[in-house]
């Protein structure tokens, strides 16, 4: 029993990691660079929910702190701004610059100064040290055969898998869906053919926010305790895991998420938190030695993306 107990803990932390390995697949699987945004794009929204919680809107717009549910919908909307200024300045502008930036190791680079840039901003202001978000409720939990589930990070299991599904949905069977998959064959040929590729890669960093912020947001309402070094951890653990699961397979991301989160809860568990590191990147070794494009990738890497 203590067994299942620590496995269900596990897969509900592991919907955390999903949305992020998610979003780490898109813009792999899309645009052919590791965007190093991601994690600070996860602090962000976390940080910026505390702040507004705790001091409330700036230049005097409220007078004090806002509604904890409220400051999580602002901290999601930065994000999602602050994707598309990534995009913008890490892609379109070198795409104009260079021709296909993805082609070059620029984007990438770039992507490293937002990083740092976000990160420091947020020190600057904010500090360094682990602050406690102001949530109304606490150990909510339904007891079920002897097994416990937070009722929080059940909902946030629930909220990731359905999220992934409808865009998964979105792009197997939209328009809009069958334009990012020709773009993540080939965006010159999308190009020749016709799709405005400038008005659609917008689209994928937007998704990119979205999935950072509400899976920071989830984060934050399960856990709490926030910094702004959180997205570090949780971008190392998604990689991880979108790595097990097969690079540019969205539902190879949801399992080598909650993969991921399960090895992580189970060495907790039986050996210590020090061990958790050795687990999950020596489980993603593993599968390189035995399986190197992932439990569900593709021989072929970079075909049948998506």
């Amino acid at each position: 029993m203590i067994l299942i107990q620590q496995i269900i803990s596990g897969l509900m932390l592991g919907g955390i990691y999903v949305m992020v390995a998610v979003a780490f697949t898109l813009v792999i699987g899309m645009l052919n660079f590791l965007n190093f945004t991601i994690p600070p794009l996860f602090m962000l929204s976390a940080m910026m929910s505390w702040a507004l919680a705790k001091y409330g809107l700036p230049f005097g717009i409220t007078d004090g702190p806002i509604n904890w549910l409220v400051a999580i919908f602002i901290g999601i909307l930065i994000t999602i701004v602050a994707s598309l200024i990534v995009e913008r300045f890490t892609y379109r502008y070198l795409k104009n610059r260079y021709g296909d930036a993805t082609e070059h190791a620029i984007p990438l680079v770039s992507s490293i100064g937002f990083l740092l840039i976000f990160t420091n901003i947020i020190i600057i202001y904010f500090g360094s040290e682990p602050v406690k978000f102001p949530v109304p409720f606490e150990n909510v939990s339904l007891k079920f055969f002897g097994l416990v589930l937070g009722i929080p990070q059940l909902a946030s299991l629930i909220i990731s898998v359905s999220i992934v599904w409808f865009l998964s949905y979105m792009l197997k069977t939209t328009k809009i869906g069958r334009v990012l998959r020709s773009i993540a064959e080939n965006p010159d040929t999308a190009l020749i053919l016709g799709v405005k590729v400038f008005a659609i890669v917008p689209v994928i960093f937007l998704i990119v926010g979205l999935l950072c912020g509400v899976a920071s947001a989830l984060f934050t309402i399960n856990y709490t305790e926030v910094s702004a070094f959180i997205g570090d951890e949780v971008a190392a653990k998604a990689i991880a895991g979108m790595v097990i699961g097969g690079l540019g397979n969205i539902w190879g991301a949801v399992a080598g998420g909650l993969l991921v989160g399960v090895l992580e809860v189970l060495s907790i568990h039986f050996f210590g938190a020090d061990t958790v590191k050795i687990s999950v990147w020596g489980a993603l070794l593993v599968i390189l030695i035995i399986k190197p494009q992932g439990i569900f990738g593709h021989v072929k890497i970079g075909k049948e993306k998506f």
